[in-house]
């Protein structure tokens, strides 16, 4: 959307009044480089460099009567002196300074870029005639285009109307047409937005009885050109609202890709399409319910696994009964042992740091207990726990394990955890980990 004079630079801009020129005549300038790639000026172009929002034009330049010719991969406007540099894959004597050289421009591209960017035109003046939201920036990609509007929030509702607008103005057919003006000119007549730079003259797109507004960029003829305005999403930006949308066949390009993903998902749920997302919610519902039931048995078997692991230590560290005394009358001796904190250690090839970790927490909520564990699995991992009020230093322990594996790490006095290289490496932290315990 940048105004740009009738004539800026050398370089004498062709496409200003015709915008469905394709190929062309001209010479060569000069052949230098820029940014360490070759740049061919010529004294006048079809081609369009990126400016205003807008991408670059893409084609070939020949040298008449050559018969070769040379790809054109990127357009662009030199800042200080406003002159076209035409990017070519080529040695910089292919184009002898001065000789005759015929330009194509890439006739889908260029066609695709006319129907954004006048689509974005149509668009932004029925956001402005139905709203007063103000275009502050326009930008083309590859695959979207966006407008960014001066207001702090667009319904649903405002966006399908600007939209049902927009697209009845395409319906209508309009003329769209190129005029120049001086800026006091423009400034009478009813112009959307007049450019702070200063031109001399200015050229403007004119959308009869619909928009008219000042830019440099490639247009269509008729609004029925466009094909179509598809608006897709929107984001709060520092400047407003950004709408995200796409015209003509890149319309239709999406619109066919967007079935297909539809009607891909739908097969997948065995529905229709327009009830794909009341699917995916009561599928969404279904794996939260399956999630809590699985987080509710793996408590259990945590639970039980901590039973297991303290009684089997129990048995380990039990003195056998006593035999009675030689006269028997008094019985057996009758031993008051103190409870010990219970060292748990054990690797889990197959379970996750989830798992662990609450089998730790199981265990020294149990009663007096160390727990040093590992599991093994996609991500290797350590726990080492201890109920609260021993005298040992989880979080240290840890840390001096961690130091050694060259892994990161840490916790609390009383709960740790850490990562492990690889499977064999946590089982035998855990080891050294008892080790330390003592």
């Amino acid at each position: 959307m940048a105004p740009i004079c009738d004539n800026c630079g050398v370089t004498e801009r062709l496409y200003y009044r015709d915008s469905f020129l394709h190929e062309f005549e001209a010479r060569v300038l000069s052949v230098g480089s820029a940014s360490g790639r070759v740049a061919v000026r010529l004294d006048r172009s079809a081609f369009y460099p990126a400016s205003g929002g807008q991408s670059f034009d893409t084609g070939w330049l020949a040298l008449i009567g050559d018969g070769g010719r040379l790809r054109v991969h990127e357009v662009a406007e030199d800042e200080r002196t406003g002159e076209v540099l035409h990017f070519v894959d080529a040695d910089p004597i292919a184009l002898p300074t001065g000789s005759a050289v015929r330009g194509v421009i890439d006739r889908e591209r260029r066609r695709d870029h006319m129907q954004q960017h006048s689509g974005q035109h149509v668009l932004s003046a029925a956001f402005e005639k139905l709203y007063d939201f103000a275009t502050v920036s326009f930008h083309m990609g590859d695959e979207s285009c966006t407008i960014d509007l001066a207001t702090a929030s667009v319904s649903a509702a405002q966006l399908q109307a600007a939209e049902r607008l927009a697209n009845e103005i395409v319906a209508e057919d309009r003329p769209v047409e190129i005029r120049f003006a001086t800026p006091d000119e423009a400034r009478t007549m009813g112009v959307r937005k007049v450019p702070a730079t200063e031109r001399e003259t200015l050229r403007l797109i004119d959308i009869r009885d619909f928009d008219l507004n000042a830019c440099g960029g490639t247009h269509v003829r008729s609004t029925g050109q466009i094909g179509g305005i598809l608006l897709r999403k929107t984001e709060k930006v520092k400047q407003g609202v950004r709408v995200e949308f796409v015209c003509g066949l890149r319309a239709v390009d999406i619109a066919r890709r967007d079935f297909e993903t539809l009607t891909g998902a739908a097969a997948l749920f065995s529905t229709h399409i327009w009830e794909v997302p009341q699917q995916i919610r009561k599928w969404q519902e279904e794996i939260k319910s399956a999630q809590k039931a699985q987080h509710r048995l793996l408590e259990d078997v945590a639970e039980l696994e901590a039973e297991r692991l303290l009684r089997a230590h129990v048995l380990q560290v039990s003195s056998p009964p006593q035999p009675a005394s030689a006269g028997g009358a008094e019985g057996p001796a009758v031993h008051h042992v103190q409870p010990t904190p219970a060292l748990v250690t054990k690797y889990y090839p197959d379970r996750d740091l989830g798992f662990i970790k609450m089998l730790a927490q199981k265990l020294t909520k149990s009663g007096p207990a160390v727990a040093l564990l590992a599991c093994g699995g996609a991500q290797p991992s350590l726990i080492f726990a201890q109920t609260p009020g021993l005298s040992n230093d989880m979080g240290a322990l840890m840390k001096q394990t961690v130091q050694r594996l060259g892994t990161r790490g840490g916790g609390t006095r009383d709960m740790a955890q850490g990562g492990a290289p690889d499977a064999s490496t946590a089982e035998q932290a855990v080891r050294d980990a008892a080790s330390a315990i003592g």
